[in-house]
């Protein structure tokens, strides 16, 4: 291994994991030292496909060799946290897949045991690193859209069904990240409703609507679901001058800006009402690439320039705070739940 490359592990590589083997494999800033996965099957199909790498059963090993200077988390969500502290005492640099942990607690930990240690700690919020995110985050920055006033997002599919962890802990980390990154602020309070239909017994919720407040009286409303017949990844974000709308799921049209409006008259009579104002509508052209690779890049960035990423662990515990008031809301039938500070 070369000074230019950094050493990696990565724990989990079955469903999502195998996305971060591959990546780290080809990029030449990593070397890839280690892959940890309970599953035979898993280890076997790893081992076939890259000779070169040390497949084990658990992270110890990784964990024990100096030449491992970071550590990709891609195991189930419940694993997260004691996989992350783990990593984070022993000395390395972690990325965590969302949600960083279960709990704020844990989450905050997490945040306090890598800061202490002068650790790396990234949390994988996907879309931050989506080109049509990145174009949108710099409209809003360069006030294009005017104020913004409020969003919202629909990520729904009929799929994939989970049994330790609801569609609100599954799916709204995307979009409560974005709505994070948009706003440049952090949730106030959490209102949320859902239902569950496929799992009674352990009362896990296949559908969940909920309102994320923001300061100064912006909201972001999220609605997530695994049992629905279109599969669905929108966001639409509304200013004062334009509104624009991410379409994940769209070949070519990403994202589309449109030039509407209401500019109420300095006086307003009943006759007048507000005024609706139309224009043109404009689809960037993007330079796609994988976000993925986007934020494996930046994760090694972090470890070799020790400069915070853009999605760090700060921003997971907000995501997880938001999570918890959303939770406690859904027990207790949609009140709204202030997000506990700290």
């Amino acid at each position: 291994m070369s000074e230019q490359t950094t050493g990696v592990a990565i724990v989990g590589a079955g469903g999502w994991g195998k996305n971060h083997v591959r990546n780290y494999a080809a990029m030449p800033e990593a070397e890839l030292l280690y892959v940890c996965d309970r599953s035979p099957d898993v280890r076997l199909r790893i081992e076939a496909a890259y000779p070169d790498v040390t497949v084990a059963d658990n992270v110890r090993r990784a964990l024990d060799d100096d030449a491992v200077e970071a550590v990709v988390i891609a195991t189930d969500a419940p694993s997260h946290y004691a996989v992350a502290l783990q990593a984070l005492r022993a000395g390395k640099d972690v990325f965590v897949e969302k949600p960083m942990a279960l709990s704020s607690a844990h989450a905050r930990e997490l945040c306090e045991v890598a800061d202490e240690g002068e650790r790396v700690l990234m949390v994988g919020h996907l879309l931050l690193y989506h080109p049509a995110v990145e174009e949108l985050r710099a409209l809003v920055v360069a006030g294009e859209l005017g104020e913004v006033l409020y969003l919202y997002a629909q990520r729904l599919n009929l799929g994939v069904v989970r049994r330790d962890e609801n569609a609100w802990w599954s799916l709204a980390p995307h979009d409560l990240s974005v709505a994070n990154y948009l706003f440049d602020a952090d949730p106030e309070a959490v209102s949320a409703t859902g239902a569950t239909f496929l799992q009674r017994e352990q009362n896990v919720e296949d559908v969940v609507f909920a309102t994320v407040h923001y300061p100064g009286g912006r909201i972001a409303h999220v609605h997530v679901s695994w049992l629905d017949p279109h599969k669905t990844r929108n966001l639409t974000v509304v200013g004062d001058r334009k509104m624009a709308v991410f379409s994940d799921t769209s070949p070519d049209q990403k994202l589309t800006i449109f030039d509407k409006g209401v500019e109420p008259p300095a006086a307003l009579s009943y006759e007048q009402g507000v005024r609706i104002r139309t224009g043109d509508i404009r689809i960037p052209a993007l330079r796609m690439a994988e976000p993925l690779r986007r934020e494996c890049e930046d994760f090694l960035r972090a470890v070799r320039t020790r400069e915070a990423p853009r999605s760090d662990g700060r921003s997971g515990l907000e995501v997880v705070r938001a999570l918890e008031a959303g939770t406690r809301s859904l027990r207790n039938r949609g009140v709204r739940i202030a997000v506990e500070e700290g």
